[in-house]
C-alpha cells in the first residue's frame, strides 16, 4: 500500500515531537485522514440501507392500496356491454367513416378509429367534439406530480434520451449522497491528498454491490421497491458513469501522490508504474472504462453480441485486479463476487433456466419471427422467498415479464449468447394446466437475422429460457385504475397484449361468476374501461397479434384505436390520441386513469408529457413506461 511505503520511507514516525518534522505531522494527518475513510464508508452503506428501507415501505403501503382499489373495482358492476363487432378489425378510416352499426360504435379521433363499446356511440354523428372531463380544480400536489412525471427532450447533438423528471431527481439524489461521502472530512492540501486518493478508492470499491446488484436479474430489490429491471438499470447505468469518473480521480490523486512524495526522492515515473499497486489500479481502470464505453446505446444496438461478452469478461477481470490492487476493497470485491456468481450461474443457468421444443414461422411481412410453444404449466410458487428461487417458465408468467432466449442450434456462438424478449402471450392463469407461448422477434442483425434465415428453412427449434423475469407494477396500475389505456407502437404490442388480456379476462369471469345476482341490477362484470392505442408502421404489423384475437379483445370489451400505418399517413399526434381516448372512455366526476406505454422513444415521451398535461390539469391519471433498453 502507498501508505506504507510512504510511513517506511520517512522513518519512525512515532519518535519525532509534534511540530518538530512537517513531514511527520502530514503522515499523521494521513493516517487520521484513512481511518476516517472507514468510518465514513460504512456510514454511506447504512444510509443507502436505510433509503431502500424508506422505498420498500412505500411500496408495500401502495401495494396494498392498490390492491384494495383493485378489489372495489371488481365489486362495482357496470351496464352489459354490446359485445358484437361488425366491420374488419383494420381498415383505413376514410372507408370506416359513417360505417357504425348499432353493434359497435366507430367514432374518429384525428387519423384513427375506436372500435368496441365506447360512450361517443350515444353520439349521432361520429365527428362531434368529445366531451371535456370534469377535472377537478389544480392544486400545488397536481402541478408538483405533473413536473415529476413530465420527460424533457434529448440533450442537443449528443441525442441522450432522459428519463422523466422524478428519475432524474432520484439520480441526482444518488449522485449528491455519493459526493457528500466522497467529500467529507477531507482536507484540501497537496501533502494530503492521498486521503482523497483514498476516500475515492474506497467509495469506488463500496458502490460495487450496489452497482452489481442494480444490474442483476435475480435480485430482492425489484421484490422489495416494485421497481422493474428496466427502472433500476437505469440506475445501474447512472451509478457506472459515477464510478468510471472517481475512478479517474483516483488515478489522477494517485499521481499527485507521486508528484508530492516520491519524485523529491529520487523516483521517476517509471518506477512508480511498475508498482504493483498501481499497475494493478491502472489495468483495474482500463477494464472499467472499456466496459463504459461498450456499454453506450449504439454500441449494443450495432454489437450486442460483443457487448455481452466484453461486460462479462471484463467484469470478471476487473473484480480480480481491484481484489489485489487495495486491501480495503477485498471484502466489497467478495460480496460483489458473489453477487454475481449467484446470479449469473446459480439462477440463470442452474434455477431459471430450462430448454423446451418451440415452432418458428416466418410473418407475412418478411422481417419478423414468430416463436412459440407449449407445455404443461406446475404449480406457481407462493411466496417471495419460492418466487426468487424456484420459478422459471414450466410454472408460467405474469402479463408483461420477459425471458432471455437461448438458440444453441444457430450456431456455435450462440450457445452462450441470451437476448431478451417480452413474452407475447397471455399468461397461464391459475386454473390453466397448459401454458401457450409466443415470442415476436423482429430480425435486425446477429441472432435475429440468424433466426429468421433459419426459420426460412425449418418450422422447429429447440430453445432454452432464462426467466422470467419483471415487475408487476404497470400491471397493477392498471388493474387499480377506472379506466386503463394502453399505448403501443410496433412490437410493443408483445407487452401490451398480456395485460390487456388479463384485465379484460378478470372482468370476464367476474360477470360470469356474479351473473345471477347482477341481473337483477341490470347490470354485469367490472366498472373498469379498457382501451389500446396501436401505432404500427405498415398494414401487415397487425398480422403480430393476428386480427382474430383484436376481434376478440373488442368483444371482451376493449376500446381499440388504430391510426392509419405511418408509412402511408406519417407519424400520428400521439398526445392528442392520448388525450381523446381518455376523455372519450372518463364520464363526469373524477376516475383514476392508469396509462401503460411501450414503444420509440418518441411516442413514449409524447404519451408521457401529455400525461403529465393532464395531471396539472387536475385529473387523476398515472403513467408507466415499460422500455427495454438492454
Amino acid at each position: 500500500m502507498i501508505l506504507d511505503r510512504i510511513i517506511a520511507q520517512s522513518g519512525d514516525v512515532s519518535a519525532t515531537t509534534a511540530g518538530q518534522d512537517d513531514r511527520a505531522e502530514i503522515i499523521r494527518k494521513m493516517i487520521e485522514g484513512v481511518q476516517y475513510t472507514q468510518w465514513a464508508v460504512l456510514h454511506y452503506q447504512a444510509t443507502l440501507v436505510s433509503v431502500v428501507l424508506v422505498f420498500s415501505i412505500w411500496h408495500g403501503l401502495d401495494k396494498y392500496l392498490r390492491n384494495r382499489c383493485a378489489i372495489r373495482l371488481a365489486k362495482q358492476p357496470q351496464g352489459t356491454p354490446d359485445r358484437s363487432v361488425k366491420g374488419d378489425t383494420w381498415t383505413h378510416h376514410r372507408e370506416r367513416e359513417g360505417s357504425g352499426s348499432s353493434g359497435s360504435s366507430t367514432t374518429l379521433v384525428g387519423d384513427a378509429y375506436i372500435s368496441g363499446p365506447t360512450k361517443a356511440s350515444q353520439n349521432s354523428d361520429d365527428r362531434s367534439p368529445l366531451l371535456p372531463n370534469q377535472h377537478t380544480k389544480p392544486s400545488r400536489f397536481s402541478r408538483l406530480k405533473s413536473f415529476l412525471a413530465y420527460q424533457p427532450p434529448p440533450i442537443p447533438f449528443f441525442n441522450k434520451t432522459l428519463p422523466e423528471n422524478a428519475t432524474t431527481l432520484l439520480i441526482l439524489a444518488l449522485f449528491g449522497i455519493n459526493l457528500f461521502y466522497t467529500l467529507l472530512g477531507i482536507i484540501w492540501e497537496v501533502p494530503l491528498m492521498l486521503v482523497f486518493s483514498d476516500r475515492t478508492s474506497l467509495i469506488f470499491a463500496a458502490n460495487l454491490p450496489w452497482l452489481y446488484i442494480l444490474g442483476a436479474k435475480n435480485q430482492p430489490l425489484r421484490l422489495l421497491t416494485g421497481y422493474s429491471y428496466e427502472h433500476l438499470n437505469i440506475l445501474h447505468r447512472r451509478l457506472g458513469e459515477w464510478l468510471c469518473f472517481i475512478a479517474i480521480l483516483h488515478s489522477n490523486s494517485m499521481f499527485m501522490v507521486w508528484y508530492t512524495f516520491f519524485r523529491p526522492d529520487g523516483h521517476d515515473l517509471r518506477w512508480f508504474l511498475t508498482e504493483s499497486t498501481v499497475y494493478l489500479g491502472l489495468i483495474t481502470l482500463f477494464c472499467y472504462e472499456v466496459l463504459y464505453a461498450t456499454s453506450l446505446a449504439s454500441f449494443r444496438k450495432w454489437w450486442y453480441e460483443m457487448f455481452l461478452g466484453l461486460h462479462v469478461g471484463l467484469q470478471a477481470g476487473a473484480l480480480g485486479f481491484l481484489y489485489f490492487h487495495h486491501r480495503g476493497s477485498k471484502p466489497y470485491v467478495r460480496v460483489t463476487l458473489a453477487i454475481f456468481l449467484v446470479d449469473r450461474l446459480v439462477f440463470r443457468l442452474l434455477a431459471k433456466s430450462r430448454e423446451f421444443k418451440a415452432s418458428v414461422k416466418v410473418m407475412p411481412d418478411g422481417n419478423t419471427v414468430l416463436l412459440s410453444g407449449n407445455w404443461p404449466v406446475t404449480a406457481k410458487p407462493q411466496t417471495m422467498w419460492t418466487s426468487l428461487f424456484s420459478q422459471n417458465m414450466h410454472s408460467g408468467w405474469e402479463p408483461a415479464e420477459h425471458v432471455f432466449l437461448t438458440i444453441p442450434s444457430l450456431g456455435r456462438k450462440h450457445n452462450f449468447q441470451a437476448h431478451p424478449f417480452t413474452i407475447a402471450s397471455a399468461a397461464p392463469s391459475d386454473e390453466q394446466e397448459h401454458a401457450w407461448f409466443d415470442l415476436i422477434i423482429r430480425a435486425l442483425d446477429g441472432f435475429t437475422r440468424d433466426l429468421l434465415i433459419h426459420a426460412e428453412t425449418h418450422s422447429s427449434v429447440t430453445i432454452r429460457l432464462d426467466g422470467p423475469y419483471g415487475s408487476s407494477h404497470a400491471y397493477d396500475m392498471l388493474r387499480s385504475s377506472d379506466v386503463a389505456v394502453t399505448v403501443v407502437g410496433g412490437s410493443g404490442i408483445a407487452v401490451a397484449y398480456p395485460m390487456l388480456w388479463a384485465l379484460l379476462q378478470a372482468s370476464s369471469n367476474k360477470q360470469h361468476t356474479d351473473v345471477d345476482s347482477e341481473a337483477a341490477a341490470g347490470s354485469s362484470g367490472s366498472s373498469r374501461k379498457v382501451a389500446l392505442i396501436w401505432i404500427v408502421h405498415q398494414a401487415d404489423h397487425i398480422q403480430w397479434l393476428g386480427q382474430e384475437r383484436l376481434v376478440e379483445l373488442a368483444a371482451l370489451g376493449l376500446h381499440v384505436v388504430l391510426p392509419a400505418p405511418t408509412r402511408e399517413a406519417g407519424r400520428p399526434d400521439v398526445a392528442a390520441l392520448v388525450r381523446g381516448t381518455i376523455e372519450d372512455l372518463t364520464s363526469g366526476g373524477q376516475q383514476r386513469v392508469g396509462v401503460m406505454v411501450s414503444g420509440p422513444d418518441g411516442m413514449n415521451r409524447a404519451a408521457r408529457n401529455c400525461c403529465a398535461q393532464m395531471l396539472g390539469e387536475g385529473l387523476e391519471i398515472e403513467v408507466a413506461v415499460e422500455k427495454f433498453g438492454w
